[in-house]
């Protein structure tokens, strides 16, 4: 592990180092670690590492800003979102040096990247598509989830590979690199460039692929032999229980995606500002504790509408998440959020205010007994205490608690005993709202978390913790 001279602000873990060596030895890779052991950080590492800049990043809507922030976090290079304020100027952000780091999601691709498709119908192939030139400015690429682009003909493939095509450094990340059959494998190697490697895709299907219609067909050449070749020429893989030792017993993530009410939420935030200003400058001891009740509901419904903008990126991160094949606890606070989230997943169990004892016993017996049952989505009251959620070691926040303690509660459904799992701790964060000042916040008032008392609708009421709120707020507002 000595071998590597890297520039990060971080240490990585053993097996993080030995991922980025691994990288910078192959070039072209899949690193196919389970969730939460930090792929981001080891194809973070390869790049910096190489200074094969400017770099694209591509990867689901919701992971899109932390992407930005993790390459301005662990380096010194900026990192900009492609969208529509720089639609006409990211090229030439990129080209002059104010930017090193490209990030799109896998929906914008065509937008910013292609020119023309000439074919007559909706059905094309890579040579129909006209790519702008100036995608070849970018040294390496960065594919996150990259079973996404398991379908050789789907569009956000075929432009996937398109914009690798002559890369020296691409990179691809997947706790699920096969998802359901080797078929899967197919359009990823291509697009590193890798099926030669493996014969060409005609050997590559002779040897590995079967009939899907004949369930007790056998490969020609046995899946181990496969396993053997990848690991050999482009594949890191690490479960979490192999590198147990050197993981913390939990870790948290936080990921900043943007919410889609945003005017509807800044009028809400600036109508707040103005009437905590005139909280701050009444001297009235009676109509200032009165202020301070509306203004608490004032700050529920902010947090609220925050919330309610991010239900598309939390439902894109759950997607996302679900496809690795393992099992999530969500936990949030509004019924019309539970809803949603069963209308899009309407196999997930839940424990909320509205289930009934029998109910909620039901749904933590499904999801800790059946394979089946992939997601719990949890009300951060009534399922905060009491419950054991250890068949999943990943926990995801859409919707903040008000204090550290509440936290720590709703996390430790899945950080208790028979838990053999590092637990990693997902924070759904919107960008510019008040999560970030409550986050904030909480961590700040963590030691004094036991003595803040809460109101029915679980919102401190605590004074000192309630100006520290004001203060956070209006700073951050400006």
């Amino acid at each position: 592990m000595n071998r590597l001279k890297h520039h990060l602000r971080v240490e990585p873990y053993d097996y993080q180092r030995e991922g980025i060596v691994y990288g910078l030895e192959h070039r072209r890779l899949i690193i196919g670690d389970e969730p939460g052991l930090g792929k981001t950080l080891q194809s973070i590492g390869i790049v910096d590492t190489a200074n094969a800049y400017p770099c694209l990043v591509i990867c689901p809507s919701s992971l899109k800003i932390n992407w930005q922030r993790e390459f301005e976090k662990f380096t010194d290079k900026s990192a900009v979102v492609l969208d529509n304020a720089v639609r006409t100027t990211w090229n030439y952000l990129l080209s002059m040096g104010v930017h090193q780091v490209a990030v799109v999601n896998y929906e914008s691709l065509r937008k910013y990247f292609v020119w023309d498709i000439k074919a007559e119908s909706k059905l094309f192939r890579l040579k129909d598509v006209v790519f702008c030139p100036q995608i070849q400015m970018f040294k390496s690429i960065i594919i996150d989830e990259s079973h996404r682009v398991k379908d050789p003909s789907a569009q956000q493939t075929i432009f996937t590979k398109g914009l690798s095509v002559g890369k020296e450094w691409i990179i691809l990340l997947s706790g699920t690199p096969v998802v359901n059959r080797p078929e899967d494998l197919i359009a990823q190697l291509s697009i590193m460039n890798r099926l030669n490697d493996f014969g060409g895709r005609g050997k590559f299907i002779a040897d590995y692929c079967t009939d899907p219609k004949d369930k007790d067909a056998e490969p020609a050449v046995p899946l181990s032999e496969l396993s053997r070749q990848l690991y050999d020429t482009c594949m890191i893989r690490r479960e979490k229980a192999k590198v147990l030792p050197q993981l913390p017993d939990k870790t948290r993530v936080d990921l900043y995606v943007d919410i889609s009410n945003s005017a509807e939420y800044n009028l809400a935030a600036s109508d707040l500002a103005t009437y905590l200003q005139e909280y701050t400058e009444c001297t009235d001891w009676e109509i200032r504790r009165k202020m301070r009740m509306e203004a608490l509901v004032r700050f529920m419904t902010l947090r609220s509408l925050a919330t309610k903008g991010k239900i598309a990126q939390a439902v894109d991160f759950i997607k996302t998440f679900l496809d690795s094949g393992k099992k999530l606890i969500v936990f949030c606070s509004l019924h019309e959020i539970v809803d949603e989230l069963q209308r899009v997943f309407p196999k997930a169990v839940t424990v909320t205010g509205r289930d009934s004892a029998i109910n909620k016993q039901a749904s933590v017996d499904a999801f800790q007994n059946n394979p089946n049952v992939q997601l719990i989505i949890c009300s951060i009251k009534a399922a905060g205490v009491g419950l054991t959620l250890t068949a999943s070691s990943n926990v995801a926040f859409i919707e903040l608690a008000w204090t550290y303690a509440d936290c720590c509660q709703c996390e430790d459904r899945a950080h208790r005993i028979g838990q053999k799992d590092n637990v990693t701790c997902y924070y759904l964060l919107g960008r510019g709202t008040i999560d970030h000042t409550i986050y904030s916040l909480i961590h700040r008032k963590k030691s004094i978390a036991s003595e803040i008392m809460n109101s029915d609708d679980d919102i401190p009421t605590d004074e000192m913790y309630f100006n520290e709120l004001v203060k956070s707020f209006l700073t951050a507002s400006g």
